[in-house]
């Protein structure tokens, strides 16, 4: 396991240059990122899993009792659409829908999600994506739906609405989870299941959840099915494929997987992001040179030497305070709500949206609208978990079930924006390496109206690895049009345009 002390001062280091709210910006208590920047998560108490290369570690933990929990269905669909949320622009020509599905019936755990059907003449001709966003612990209602892909985006005022016109529900009917229990309106009747979360629990909720939300829309059975997500996603999204794998469940036509900015691979990880910070003069020689000599990112590490924490000193001193999500980003430097909206521009994303999302879903008429808050919870919506306490499971690594997709038919599309320093593409690249694949396609340039939107490789065994130009750590937050781009191609079973 890696050390705790190595642990402690990674999650250190990330407080410290993540944007702070004392400076107007978004800290880490609400930003979307990973187990390492979340600090509410015991760094002590984390229980990590080895994944052996050509074995599964969780094919004995997950599949006793799961063909038990398929509950009645009948009606629900009808009273989960959703009439009109408050402030939507007129002409929206597709439906929605907001509820619970519960997962787990004697704990009383039910799972908050929003979909959003293809606006198209034909629904049924398009595809069915699951989105989770990561954390552990943060909203893909809020954060994905709101803020990136969705159909709709927040304005300054809190209150209304703007269409998103890259929304991916242009090409796929598109389903939000709030994942897992304690995260935005999902929730749990017992209190002790927010002190035992973790990567086995979630990927198994999740399925619970699908097979029986299938079971209120029958006609997604067998439908072409997609997992998407992103940053800690990089656990959900290939976890919840090997566990619809393993059940073999002929109801669930899975045929691929997309990872953005994905928490993959610990040790590949780490180096990545610190290799890129100098890469992006954002630290100095020293810290990179005292870095590379002193600390060890391997999983076996059980201590690291003060000349680790001392290059980690210089590192963060070097970086100052900037929003390591999105390197280039101005800061939110006025937070809250405008009394009548600002001026928007899918193209330029406001750094204080986290805001105004959070305004409108704590809004008493826009839960009444989504089916939300059914219990009225004792705590507001946050973007991410307020209650989740412990992270009780977190294995280092998840390529051998990246493996096991791609064993399966499974496409993988793995991508990075270019100013993301949390996750960068150096740690993706790093990660993607040790699977030790040959190259089919060579690296190239991407195309979209003209211009260069990113640059891809494909492997041997349908993994496509690509980067979005302009992106941060929330791809379609920054560059809208490129992330639908790159739905549409993969989804469509396409190469990129080139």
């Amino acid at each position: 396991m890696m050390g705790r002390m190595f642990l402690c001062l990674l999650l250190c280091f990330l407080a410290s240059i993540a944007t702070g709210d004392a400076m107007g910006g978004r800290g880490p208590a609400t930003r979307q990122g990973d187990a390492l920047n979340k600090l509410y998560f015991d760094a002590f108490k984390l229980k990590r899993t080895s994944a052996a290369a050509n074995a599964s570690p969780y094919a004995t933990t997950l599949f006793s009792d799961l063909s038990s929990k398929t509950y009645p269905q009948q009606g629900l669909k009808e009273s989960d659409k959703i009439i009109k949320l408050p402030g939507q622009p007129e002409g929206v020509d597709f439906d929605q829908y907001g509820g619970y599905v519960t997962v787990d019936m004697e704990a009383g755990r039910a799972l908050f999600y929003y979909f959003a059907e293809a606006a198209s003449a034909d629904p049924s001709s398009r595809p069915l994506v699951l989105w989770l966003n990561g954390g552990p612990g943060c909203s893909s209602l809020g954060y994905g739906a709101m803020e990136e892909l969705g159909p709709f985006r927040v304005m300054s005022d809190g209150k209304t609405l703007f269409r998103n016109p890259y929304a991916w529900n242009r090409v796929a009917n598109v389903l939000f989870l709030e994942s897992p229990a304690g995260v935005g309106f999902s929730y749990s009747n017992t209190t002790s299941d927010y002190g035992n979360s973790g990567d086995s629990k979630t990927a198994k909720d999740a399925y619970v959840f699908l097979v029986n939300w299938m079971e209120r829309f029958p006609e997604y059975k067998g439908r072409d099915f997609y997992i998407a997500g992103e940053s800690y996603g990089g656990h959900y999204v290939p976890q919840l494929a090997h566990t619809i794998l393993q059940h073999k469940n002929s109801i669930i036509n899975l045929r691929g997987i997309m990872i953005g900015n994905g928490v993959i691979n610990d040790e590949t990880d780490n180096e990545g992001m610190f290799d890129y910070f100098w890469t992006h003069a954002l630290i100095s020689d020293e810290a990179i040179n005292g870095i590379h000599n002193y600390c060890n990112f391997s999983p076996n590490a059980s201590s690291q030497p003060q000349q680790c924490q001392q290059a980690m000193d210089v590192a963060s001193q070097s970086i100052g305070t900037i929003d390591v999500y999105n390197i280039y980003a101005p800061l939110c430097t006025s937070p809250g709500i405008t009394p009548s909206p600002k001026r928007y521009s899918i193209k330029n994303f406001d750094p204080c949206t986290d805001d105004y999302v959070s305004a409108y879903l704590n809004t008493a008429e826009v839960q009444e609208a989504l089916h939300a808050n059914v219990t009225k919870l004792n705590y507001t919506w946050s973007g991410c978990s307020q209650v989740i306490t412990q992270w009780t499971d977190r294995p280092y690594t998840v390529l051998p079930l990246i493996k096991e997709c791609m064993a399966n038919d499974v496409r993988v599309l793995v991508y990075s924006g270019d100013v993301d320093g949390r996750v960068p593409v150096t740690s993706s690249r790093y990660s993607l390496n040790q699977l030790n694949l040959p190259v089919k396609t060579q690296w190239k340039s991407w195309l979209i109206e003209n211009e260069v939107g990113g640059y891809s490789v494909v492997y041997d065994g349908n993994l496509t690895f690509a980067t979005v130009r302009g992106a941060g750590h929330e791809v379609p937050s920054y560059q809208a049009l490129r992330a639908l781009v790159l739905a549409k191609f993969f989804l469509d079973r396409k190469p990129l345009p080139s």
